[in-house]
Parts: C-alpha cells; structure tokens; sequence
C-alpha cells in the first residue's frame, strides 16, 4: 500500500479555514456514506440501493476534488504562471488526467 504521510519536504498548499472547514465536512460525511455502503453489504442490501449510494458518494468526492482543483488554478497554478514557471502546465495536466481517469 502506498505512503500517504506527508514527506519533510513536500510542497504546501494555502487553504483559508473556511475552505478546510468545508472541505473536512464533506470528507466527514463522504466517511460516514462508505461505512454506510460498508453496513448496506453486510446486511445484504439490494444491489441497486448500494449501487446508488456508491454514485452519491462518488458524486461527493467529485465535488471536493472540483473545490480543490479550483483553488489549485487560482492560487498555485495562477502564481508559477505569474513567476514564470510554465512547467505547472504540465503538472495540471497530469492532474487533470488523474481526475477524468476512470
């Protein structure tokens, strides 16, 4: 399994608490949907009911990966661009295609 422990050396970004508060909310109930997804399996569920909950939480992640990404072209992207640094391009782009992998 991947180390996902933040190294010495990695970069940071700048989110304003509201945006962190909103973001740790979503993610809190987007952790209450899997273990709901988790309980509806063990209770043997109709699949159709999982398979719409799955969407929703899917849908939720979503939606913070777009808050995320938003303030990631407004702030990082926009400032190495500012400074010169046209290699974020390729970096975007790569994070762009992470997101629409699927």
């Amino acid at each position: 399994m991947e180390n996902l422990q933040p190294a010495p050396t990695m970069r940071k970004s700048h989110h304003s608490e509201d945006i962190k508060r909103n973001l740790t909310v979503r993610l809190n109930r987007i952790e209450g949907q899997i273990r709901g997804i988790k309980g509806m399996i063990e209770r043997d569920t109709y699949c159709d009911d999982i398979i719409t909950q799955i969407s929703a939480t899917q849908a939720a992640l979503n939606s913070v990966a777009n808050i995320l990404l938003e303030g990631h072209l407004k702030s990082c992207v926009r400032n190495k661009m500012l400074a010169g640094d046209e290699e974020i391009l390729d970096e975007l782009l790569v994070t762009v295609q992470k997101l629409t992998k699927k």
